[in-house]
């Protein structure tokens, strides 16, 4: 880099900025282009990647490296405009400066490029309101089909519209960063995703562009990988690293034009080292990513992995939505820093969206805009946002942090919280229009219209054109089409994706094994269940059936196993399409590497299925028979698995996908393989689907190569038995499919050819067409997968029961909470001495409580020493870093730890707590989990019906509850639905939900909150902490976790109990007026000032050492134990341990009891909470009315008319074995919709003792049945009716009564005993897959009792379904005549001299049957049954075991019913679960290990980083 200056300045392109002197930055970054003439003679020692390469190599290059990234993480662009990049470390300087200009001495071209709009509008549908849910409104949407499918034809749009953003203006040049502003809902994600061209879901978006002078329209298709939009979920595999994670990134982004001409490798690797290093990754490297339910790394770490990938992208223009969701304060703020660092490094443009930010934060941002109800009322620098609006009028108060003020002008004007400058009262803009109007005649917008002209005119769009020309074609690989968006060609991709799906197979090595054992352990059931079919030398007739029946199963096993594609496939859609928008790769490179990865595994599972299921019965004995029995098999198992991903890939989601296709697919591919309806017996309308199936040609290979030569030898000869012990062979025939009269044996090709219209000299071609059809659906798949999109976002919608939408608009649904004055009269009366009412509450104290679990087979202790008191009127705040037991101490407070050590005291008036403790305490649990189907009134009404004490009048339960829904200002959407996020209420009102239903339990003694402020906006969280406040002042107590609150938050409490790492104390004690209490304990021991504008709680978090720039050298716990602070708190409880032992105790009895309600109070209220949630369900609803509907008509139709036949008995008896696959289908319905109800008991109403268990259990069992019979009811009319069976009464009633009214009882009680001992719904429908499966192997229908081993009959006997399948086939065929079709006849001559009648007497006689031609004298033709019972009676069908069937039934459900509730009771409540014993490997490896080592922030301050980044 030693060549002198003016030889880079002649080449450089701003002649005239460049000869500037001052080393500034930006003018250092501009003279570094040379063109590459020069570097040809540059020494090899000079070049870039070495300095790189020679930083990372050493510890001391890391760190200089690190230094460097926490200094410029804090310098806006301006400032980093005048930093001194001459004073650098000579390393750095090169560094900075190669990545901060991106035009290396070789001339690569940068594709920087800033971003400005001008008067911006996207228009979506308006979804601020609407009608919730239910049976009766999907009803109402079907009468109005008509109507709506008009209003489409006639290309009249009937879907309201609205502006979701309008007129918004700005610039951001590259190097700059935009803090958009506003509360959820105001146009934030609109306006990122705007900017991003991600508009998918919008219906239009009008304004002008202007990215360095190209429109966005030209950008989107041509430049598309230089503007990159980051949703707020990380979306990345789960069960890879983050080094895989990243590397797989900068492969699909590496240019073709390296700097230094690096290998690809070198250019990987260094990049992600440089990176990694600057963002505290480095020590994550072999650590899986992980996401809310794999462990992985940290949650800030994960957000890092996300910007190092987006890094990667080598992008100009990032937006960031939510960018610090679920993330601590601290946490927060390393990663805007991260931002800050990864913007300034490299010339970079950043927009982000951030709800509750910290006032260093916002420092870190140059621009500002803020949107009210999606209209912008500012844009322009950030330090100068609040003069705007204080200039306006508003005061900011001393320790509000800026964008806290900027969000609380937003508020609606009723409900306001800011005071405003007196003589301004009228002034103000009082809503959203006159705000935008304020803004619109401002100078300040005037100023934003100079710089956007400005901006325009600076780029002229040609050369922006050529420039971003030039480096794209820099970028794209050798091979690659000039018009594209990707980086790596196309099969570069594949082969890039094909890494990464190894690297996920590895990763995921639990799914591998479970898919390999379920194979394993199903090959062993089929295998020993046909066991030795027939003897080895000599097959028999008696066995063809079964060999049929073990073909069959094994090739449905094979195919069925695919349908996890389908939610593997929904799995991995986010992060698949988040790449596709990043320009990474084709959507279609994913689908075609899962082919290459997934087929090791596949393969080996078919290798151990086929060894157990073909020699354990002793298939054809034949080396050649056994290759094509592997090659078929998995021919049609890779062929279903991409029917199964082209199902997932057209449709939205999983449950319509396994709803429609799932079952309808099913049961296509198994009536029309072959085996339930022989090809002879299909309709010929309906018969064109046997052609399109793949199990049709797959079972034909099978069936075809295992009979082909086979010769059986016939097991039952007609006419035989007594009086024909001497009749020659030449008179007989055998009674099988394909026999010929005089021979002893039947020929396996005749008897298939005859049985299922087979035939060997298809085998081969069978096998081919399967072949095509898998090819057919890969390329399929390949293509429909380029066009899927990412799941539909929306913004919040307030669902309303119909009779109650309110006329006003949604943006003022919230009304104001109540104040002080109010809420005690609410809560205490009209004119009570409040003090009086104070005095005579309970108090809370505890004392050396310690709290200590079992911990890596020794204990780590959690609480240590802690003391403290509550008393009625006050606030205490509980607060500490992440990880130093505020929740843990909360629960230990509330009684709601179950397991480890508690020692100490928890006292109520210096007594023991009393037996009603649990029931006089409100616990607000940070999640708001609620019954989304209830309406805000219903949710309280159910809460105060089951926790208010039984003795209290039903109505004044119900005048309480409209006082609470008053108090917390809800009475706008009281009768909205809660819905789910996003659809339903928004975040701030779940929350007052939250409060509200433990409020009308009217808890007297104390009330516990745990964060009720995480993941709100400032605005929203002021407003719980305001009306917590007022609670307290009108006698309550409350003590309540916060994480690190802003100032005006902090100050509301009265009280503080500060913890650290370990459950050791801090403080305890009063806060004051101001802090002022509370600081002066800090600033003495620290010696350091609080500022007029700092945030107290974050200046003692960081004196402590937990804050993000905190740095603590003394024990703070040490410190306060020798405090004179902690012996007056010591002091102060041991007198109220003096004092109040003689107040008098109101214990009531009544609260005693662990329930407030009666066990028929509870069963009455929840009963009718579960029909609700029913029948506001209205999508499970119609999917389980669609599917079993449609499936039974399917059977109907495909078994219409059955024939008087023995065909016709055969296929009534198979019918009955597809009609129950409906019935599994709906149980796995059932689990999905079954477990939110468990889940949300489990989490918030066990715990507050709102009813016993049982009764959730019972209750929505009782309603499940309910509609599965009306279901039902839908299926016999479909099923029975169109197959045209008897329909007398004795027939058709027992059919009725029997399948629409006992076998229902019996599934759902099934599927739900399943369910309630499962850890998850895809562990219940694995188990009840397969036990369902085994159930349907045994009861007769595949492999006749006869046939079975010995050891499976126990399974026959004891398997349900033996049963249903006896009642249910009985009175399809009892007493129905057969009238055999020619080839069923067994056609024989008689001996010379006698007629056929004569002949065959004695043996119909005998047996059964008839004769046709009696007279004849050859070509008997004797048909073997008479009626078709006879047929079914090999199966053991018996017409008069219906009733004792009947019994058996209820015998069975009564065990489910048993089994559900004793296995609730093992596995949930008393915590004895089944993952933990099928844990095998915590068997051998003892407890978890921690992760890797929990990372301090990377961006904290040193005081030797400028020394070490300085020249030496």
């Amino acid at each position: 880099m030693s060549s002198s200056g003016e030889e880079k300045e002649r080449y450089s392109k701003s002649h005239d900025d460049s000869h500037s002197d001052a080393g500034s930055y930006a003018d250092s970054a501009v003279s570094y282009e040379v063109p590459r003439e020069i570097d040809e003679n540059q020494d090899v020692n000079t070049q870039l990647s070495r300095h790189l390469s020679n930083i990372l190599s050493n510890e001391e290059g890391i760190e200089r490296l690190q230094s460097m990234a926490r200094v410029i993480s804090t310098k806006t662009k301006k400032e980093m405009d005048k930093f001194e990049v001459n004073e650098l470390d000579f390393d750095l300087r090169s560094l900075l400066n190669y990545l901060r200009s991106r035009q290396l001495e070789q001339g690569i071209e940068p594709g920087d490029s800033g971003v400005a709009f001008r008067n911006l509008t996207s228009i979506g549908v308006d979804a601020s309101a609407a009608y919730g849910p239910s049976v009766e409104e999907m009803l109402r949407d079907i009468g109005n089909l008509p109507a709506h499918l008009l209003n489409v034809f006639k290309k009249k749009g009937d879907v309201p519209l609205r502006k979701i953003i309008q007129n918004c203006t700005g610039v951001v040049e590259s190097g700059e960063m935009l803090f958009v502003v506003g509360r959820p809902g105001a146009g934030c994600s609109t306006l990122l995703k705007t900017i991003s061209g991600e508009t998918g879901d919008m219906v239009e978006v009008q304004g002008d562009f202007s990215y360095d002078g190209l429109d966005q329209q030209e950008m989107m298709s041509k430049y598309k990988g230089y503007v990159v939009y980051c949703p707020e979920l990380d979306f990345h595999f789960p069960k890879i690293t983050v080094k895989e994670t990243i590397d797989f990134a900068l492969k699909c982004k590496t240019p073709r034009t390296r700097i230094d001409n690096m290998t690809r490798k070198e250019y990987v690797d260094s990049l992600r080292d440089l990176w990694c290093t600057v963002f505290g990754l480095r020590h994550t490297y072999a650590t899986n990513v992980g996401n809310d339910f794999v462990r992985g790394v940290s949650g800030g770490e994960r957000k890092r992995v996300s910007l190092v990938e987006a890094q990667a992208m080598g992008a100009s223009i990032y937006s960031w939505d939510n960018a610090t969701r679920g993330l601590d304060a601290s946490t927060a703020l390393e990663f805007a820093q991260a931002i800050r660092t990864a913007t300034n490094m490299m010339n970079n443009s950043a927009i982000v969206a951030i709800y509750q930010a910290g006032e260093n934060i916002y420092e870190l941002f140059d621009k500002t805009t803020v949107l009210y109800n999606g209209r912008q009322i500012y844009f322009g620098p950030a330090d100068q946002a609040v003069g705007y609006f204080e200039r306006m009028g508003w005061v900011k108060p001393n320790r509000m942090t800026s964008a806290e003020f900027l969000t609380s002008v937003t508020v609606d004007f009723e409900n306001r919280t800011l005071d405003i400058k007196p003589g301004f009262e009228d002034k103000v803009p009082k809503s959203g229009s006159e705000f935008e109007t304020y803004w619109l005649n401002s100078a300040e917008y005037q100023q934003v219209l100079q710089e956007y002209e400005d901006y325009h005119n600076r780029h002229a769009p040609e050369e922006t054109r050529d420039r971003l020309e030039v480096a794209k074609k820099q970028r794209l690989q050798k091979g690659q089409r000039g018009s594209s968006q990707f980086v790596v060609n196309y099969w570069t991709q594949v082969y890039y994706c094909m890494i990464r799906g190894f690297q996920r197979v590895k990763g995921d090595s639990t799914y591998t094994k479970v898919y390999l054992s379920s194979f394993l352990i199903k090959g062993l059931i089929v295998g020993s269940m046909f066991h030795n079919i027939d003897n080895k030398k000599q097959s028999t007739t008696e066995g063809a059936y079964s060999r049929g029946g073990l073909l069959f199963y094994v090739l449905l096993f094979a195919s069925v196993t695919s349908l996890a594609e389908i939610g593997n496939s929904f799995a991995t859609r986010p992060i698949v399409v988040k790449h596709k928008s990043y320009s990474m790769y084709h959507i279609s490179a994913e689908s075609l590497q899962a082919i290459i990865t997934e087929f090791p595994v596949k393969f080996l599972a078919i290798l151990i299925l086929s060894f157990v299921s073909y020699w354990i019965p002793v298939l054809k004995y034949e080396a050649g028979a056994f290759f094509q029995y592997i090659l078929y098999l998995l021919t049609v198992q890779q062929c279903t698995s991409f029917i199964f991903k082209f199902v997932a890939t057209t449709t939205t989601d999983g449950v319509t996908a396994h709803a429609t296709w799932g079952v309808y697919g099913f049961l296509i591919l198994c009536i029309y393989a072959g085996f339930v309806l022989p090809m002879g017996q299909m309709h010929h309308w309906i018969k064109w689907i046997h052609f399109i199936n793949p199990l049709t040609y797959a079972f034909e290979s099978l069936m075809s190569t295992e009979f082909h030569g086979r010769e059986m030898l016939c097991s039952q000869l007609i006419p035989s038995g007594p009086g024909y012990e001497n009749v020659s062979i030449a008179n007989q025939i055998c009674n099988s499919a394909g026999a010929v009269k005089g021979q002893l044996y039947v020929n396996g090709d005749a008897y298939i050819d005859k049985s299922y219209h087979f035939g060997y000299d298809h085998a081969w071609r069978s096998w081919g067409i399967n072949i095509v059809w898998t090819f057919f659906y890969i390329v399929l798949n390949v293509i429909l997968s380029e066009y899927s999109k990412p799941l539909a976002a929306g913004g919040d919608l307030l669902l309303y029961k119909r009779g109650h939408m309110p006329s006003f608009g949604t943006e003022s649904a919230d009304a104001k909470t109540a104040s002080r004055e109010e809420m005690m009269a609410a809560l205490n009366g009209p004119d009570v001495d409040l003090e009086k009412v104070i005095a005579s509450k309970d108090v809370f104290t505890w004392n050396h409580l310690n709290y200590t679990i079992p911990y890596d087979g020794a204990t780590r202790q959690l609480l240590s020493d802690v003391f403290g008191y509550v008393k009625p009127g006050k606030m205490t705040a509980l607060m500490g870093e992440s990880g130093a037991g505020k929740t843990t101490l909360l629960n230990v407070l509330a009684q709601r730890i179950n397991m480890g050590v508690i020692t100490g005291d928890m006292l109520v008036n210096a007594k023991p707590l009393p037996a009603s403790f649990n029931r006089s305490c409100g616990y607000v649990a940070q999640a708001d989990n609620h019954m989304a189907e209830l309406s805000v009134r219903e949710s309280l009404r159910f809460a105060a019906q089951l926790r208010q004490p039984n003795s209290t009048p039903l109505e004044e339960k119900m005048e309480y509850v409209e006082k609470i829904i008053t108090l917390l200002g809800m009475q706008n959407y009281a009768e909205a639905l809660v819905g789910k996020t996003g659809r339903g209420l928004n975040v701030e009102q779940r929350k007052k939900l939250s409060i509200g239903v433990e409020l009308v339990a009217k808890p007297s003694l104390l009330l516990f909150l745990d964060e009720p402020t995480s993941g709100l906006d400032s605005q929203s969280a002021w407003s719980i902490v305001q009306f917590m406040r007022a609670l307290a002042d009108s006698g309550q107590s409350i003590l309540c976790t916060i994480h690190q609150p802003s100032a005006t938050l902090f100050e509301q409490f009265d009280r503080l109990l500060l913890l650290k790492k370990g459950g050791k104390m801090v403080y305890f004690g009063d806060i004051g007026p101001n802090s002022a209490t509370l600081l002066n304990y800090f600033e003495r021991q620290s010696g350091v000032k609080c500022g007029v504008s700092e945030n107290p709680a974050e200046y003692i978090l960081n004196c402590i050492g937990a804050g993000a720039t905190a740095s603590a050298s003394a024990d703070w716990h040490d410190l306060w134990q020798a405090s004179p602070e902690c012996a007056a708190a010591r002091e102060e409880v041991e007198e109220l341990h003096r004092v109040l032992p003689s107040r008098p105790t109101t214990d009531d009895p009544e609260l005693a009891g662990r329930f407030a309600a009666s066990f028929s109070t509870q069963m009455k209220c929840v009963l009718h909470r579960t029909y609700l949630q029913f029948w506001r369900s209205p999508v499970y609803i119609r999917a389980k009315f669609l599917e079993c509907g449609s499936c039974a008509l399917f059977i109907g139709l495909s078994y219409l008319h059955v024939k008087h036949t023995v065909g016709g008995a055969t296929a009534a008896f198979s019918s009955i074995f597809m009609v129950l696959i409906i019935a599994l289908a709906m149980i796995n319905q059932l689990h999905v919709f079954a477990y939110d109800s468990r889940e949300l008991y489990e989490v918030r109403e066990a715990a507050s003792n709102t009813f016993h268990w049982s009764v959730l259990l019972l209750c929505h069992f009782l309603v499940e049945c309910g509609w599965t019979m009306v279901c039902q009811f839908v299926c016999w009319i479909c099923y029975y009716w169109p197959a045209g069976y008897n329909g007398s009464a004795p027939h058709a009633g027992f059919f009725f009564f029997f399948y629409v009214l006992v076998f229902p009882i019996y599934f759902v009680s099934y599927g739900l005993w399943i369910l309630y001992f499962s850890p998850d719904v895809p562990s219940a429908s694995m188990i009840n897959s397969n036990l369902f499966a085994a159930m349907l192997l045994f009861c007769g229908i595949l492999q006749p009792k006869s046939k079975m081993p010995g050891f499976w009959w126990f399974m026959y006997r004891t398997s349900p379904l033996t049963y249903v399948v006896e009642a249910l086939v009985g009175p399809l065929v009892h007493g129905k005549k057969v009238i055999c079709d020619p080839h069923e006849l067994a056609v024989m001559d008689p001996p010379s001299g006698q007629n056929c009648g004569d002949y065959l007497n004695r043996y119909i006689t005998d047996n059964t049957g008839y004769l046709l031609n009696p007279s004849a004298t050859e070509n008997c033709e004797y048909c073997p049954y008479s009626v078709q019972d006879e047929v079914v009676a090999r199966f053991d069908v018996k017409w008069h075991h219906r009733w004792r069937d009947f019994g058996f039934m209820w015998i069975y459900i009564c065990f489910n019913i048993f089994a559900m509730l004793a296995c609730y009771y093992i596995m949930r409540v008393k915590v004895w679960s089944l993952k933990s014993v099928l844990d095998f490997k915590s068997w051998f490896n003892g407890p978890r290990k921690e992760r890797h080592e929990a990372d301090t922030n990377v961006f904290k301050a040193t005081p030797a980083d400028e020394q070490k980044v300085k020249k030496q």
